[in-house]
């Protein structure tokens, strides 16, 4: 299998994104976003997900972290597609119950080539740290529209929000690392009646 590297730069009048993603990593991450709570998370993403990330972003935070937020979901999985590739051999479809503490969630994502979320997150207050909880919504947004995935997300309980959030982020990386898992049984085949995803 050919090496799913793949860095994308995205520069808006609101924004300046540049990731780096590595599918087939050991975990290693480095994040300088200005938002510590949402690079907390990522790093959830790349340890449990198996993934090498660096996310590097300026963004109007003046504002509030709403456009750099969703920006970076979009350059993500901007990334992620350019390093997918065409999606051979991969066992395309991922999914992962994560428990921590009190917080459960589960995560299913199928690499469809057809972007659509369902997001069913009840958070138990609106920040965490000063972070708006509700913009990771915005950030699988964002990840979904550019990544051309199915994703559906949902926390089955949880009183603290942290751990809401934490749960949420580390069954995503858990079910992209099985999703994109080579299948030998699949080596050079698409894994879609249609022949193409």
């Amino acid at each position: 299998m050919a090496e799913r590297k793949a860095t994308v730069q995205r520069d808006t009048l609101e924004t300046q994104i540049a990731v780096t993603v590595n599918l087939d990593g050991s975990g290693q991450a480095s994040f300088d976003t200005g938002i510590p709570f949402l690079e907390h998370m990522l790093d959830q993403v790349a340890r449990h997900g198996m993934i090498d990330l660096d996310i590097q972003a300026k963004g109007d935070l003046h504002i509030d972290d709403h456009h750099t937020v969703e920006d970076i979901g979009i350059t993500l999985g901007q990334a992620v597609a350019q390093a997918v590739g065409d999606k051979q051999g991969i066992a395309r479809y991922g999914h992962a119950y994560v428990p921590l503490d009190e917080a459960l969630s589960r995560v299913v994502i199928d690499f469809s080539g057809r972007p659509g979320l369902v997001y069913a997150v009840e958070y138990t207050r609106a920040a965490v740290g000063g972070f708006d909880v509700d913009l990771f919504a915005e950030f699988f947004q964002g990840f979904v529209n550019h990544a051309l995935v199915t994703l559906h997300i949902d926390n089955l309980r949880g009183d603290n929000s942290h751990h809401q959030a934490e749960t949420v982020f580390k069954a995503f990386g858990r079910a992209v690392r099985m999703a994109l898992t080579p299948d030998a049984r699949m080596a050079g085949v698409t894994p879609s009646t249609k022949g193409v995803l």
